[in-house]
């Protein structure tokens, strides 16, 4: 009996194997012996979630008020330029709630400031009366796109303030229409992490005054809070921003740590003009609305770099420096939940999930060679081949592992089998039909497959809307159980095959239990 040769399917599936065992095998190896392996090899273990490592969780909410309010500000100044330039009346100008409010006077002629007003308040504001009063205010589309370019923006400003800080696999996504979660496992410092996030990190470069009297600052000047004590009469309108900055790092001047600052060609050259007609006068660096530091200015600063000292500390430098490299966040965030899991905890589900996956992987092997003696032997090697490239896939994707990732790994090595146990049973049916081995084998493998195709497909399905619609461990569950039925589909139709082929190839039978059916049927018909 003669066999199709099979050489280039045993290659491949030789070839799959040795790569899922290279993949895997850092997640056995000690991080010292890894460490060092030559460049070239695989040496990246499969990342655990919160719960298996523990970390720490944080939920964000995003306050839009102060943006919107800000641009609110800037709208407001605009209109009073306008209304001044055309020389039209009004009474007062002022931002109230979510609306510029603009109060007519008798003399006021309303449509023509409406028509003024509509030069800057075109496109994302709508201009409304309200008795003597006109209002402008976003319209709902408008202030919906500003909502989510803000969220969007606060999401990559955190996801870039906690890759600075070395913090490895953080997990930061939306939640809701106003809240990012931050998930950190392994996290041994999350007050430092806190703060970084909790702190807007906008800077700005401002004139100072010295003429104002001791209750207020004079026109045109706010009165700010100091750094080190006291406050600083600096001029509202900002000069240069942080925007323009293109690299921030801690460093040391006379022994002490600074933050030394680079802007872009634009923000450099009007650093250099500012600097140039302001000889001789302070000059505030304001980071989040308390002055840093009021130095004078001694001479132009033209190449586009200069220092922020304040009495730092090392660490404090260091997380300026962080901050202003990251950007700042559109909006001010506030933690408002807080969960942390101890090392001990996720190291308490490690041995529990490991434990249970062992146990699994134990009763379906016993099984299997109770029920097909050598084929279920055949069965159970490519179940292993099966764990081990499940185990070298989430490490080669980098995929997470939660505690429902390993109740994952728990179900497909369940159902790992039922494809086996398919083409099993169709061989132990087949053998009533034909005295072919060939056709036996043939005839099972093609019309199992069609049945294994659709059980897989609509498992894949349900993990699909699984990972598409859920959030977080169910993710990891549905990646988990996704992978699972690849390697479960290739070991069954690639190795498991391979070895039934070869085995009976080489014995020129099937298994007694395949053909016990139909051997008393033979020998009832012939009594």
């Amino acid at each position: 009996m003669s066999f199709p040769s099979l050489n280039w399917r045993a290659v491949i599936a030789l070839a799959v194997v040795v790569w899922g065992v290279a993949m895997a095998a850092p997640n056995i190896v000690p991080q010292n012996l890894r460490d060092a392996w030559p460049q070239w090899l695989p040496n990246r273990a499969v990342s655990l979630g919160l719960d298996l490592r523990g970390g720490s969780h944080l939920l964000l909410e995003v306050d839009f008020d102060p943006v919107i309010r800000e641009r609110l500000e800037t709208l407001l100044a605009d209109i009073r330029i306008v209304l001044r330039r055309d020389e039209l009346a009004y009474s007062t100008l002022d931002v109230v709630d979510d609306a510029v409010v603009i109060a007519l006077g008798a003399d006021a002629d309303p449509e023509a400031v409406r028509a003024a007003i509509a030069e800057v308040a075109a496109g994302e504001f709508v201009v409304s009366a309200s008795g003597s009063n006109l209002e402008v205010r976003f319209s709902d589309l408008a202030l919906t796109e500003e909502r989510r370019r803000i969220l969007r923006q606060a999401l990559e400003i955190v996801r870039r303030r906690l890759d600075e800080t070395g913090t490895r696999e953080p997990t930061v996504r939306l939640q809701g229409e106003e809240r990012v979660l931050v998930q950190i496992p392994g996290l041994r410092d999350p007050e430092r992490v806190k703060e970084l996030l909790g702190r807007t990190a906008r800077l700005t470069f401002h004139l100072t005054d010295q003429s104002g009297g001791e209750e207020s600052a004079a026109p045109g000047f706010v009165r700010t809070a100091h750094r080190e004590g006291g406050a600083v009469d600096v001029s509202r309108r900002v000069f240069v921003s942080g925007e323009r900055l293109t690299n921030a790092q801690a460093t040391f001047q006379d022994g002490q740590p600074v933050v030394a600052f680079s802007f872009d060609n634009a923000g450099g050259r009007r650093f250099g003009e500012v600097t140039t007609e302001n000889v001789g006068q302070p000059f505030a660096v304001v980071l989040d609305g308390v002055v840093i530091t009021a130095p004078v200015i001694q001479e132009p600063i033209t190449g586009g770099r200069g220092i922020i000292s304040g009495r730092f500390t090392t660490e404090e430098s260091q997380d300026l420096a962080l901050l202003l490299r990251a950007g700042a966040l559109p909006a001010p965030l506030a933690i408002i939940e807080e969960r942390s899991v101890g090392p001990g905890l996720g190291a308490d589900s490690v041995r529990a999930g490991t434990i249970a996956s062992i146990f699994a992987l134990v009763v379906v092997m016993v099984a299997m060679v109770l029920l097909y003696g050598v084929f279920g032997i055949f069965a159970d090697l490519a179940l292993l081949a099966n764990l081990v490239l499940l185990l070298g896939l989430l490490s080669a994707l980098q995929a997470t592992l939660t505690l429902p990732g390993i109740a994952g790994i728990i179900l497909t090595l369940g159902m790992a089998v039922d494809a086996n146990v398919l083409i099993f049973e169709r061989i132990r049916e087949e053998a009533d039909e034909t005295r072919s081995i060939q056709g036996i084998l043939r005839a099972s493998y093609g019309r199992a497959l069609s049945t294994i195709i659709d059980a897989n497909l609509t498992t894949f399905a349900a993990a699909l809307m699984l990972y598409v619609f859920g959030t977080g461990p169910v993710r990891g569950f549905a990646v988990t159980l996704s992978i699972g039925l690849v390697t479960s589909v290739f070991s069954a139709l690639v190795l498991t095959r391979g070895l039934t082929v070869w085995w009976v190839g080489r014995n020129g039978r099937l298994p007694d239990w395949a053909t016990a059916k139909f051997s008393a049927r033979e020998a009832e018909a012939v009594s």
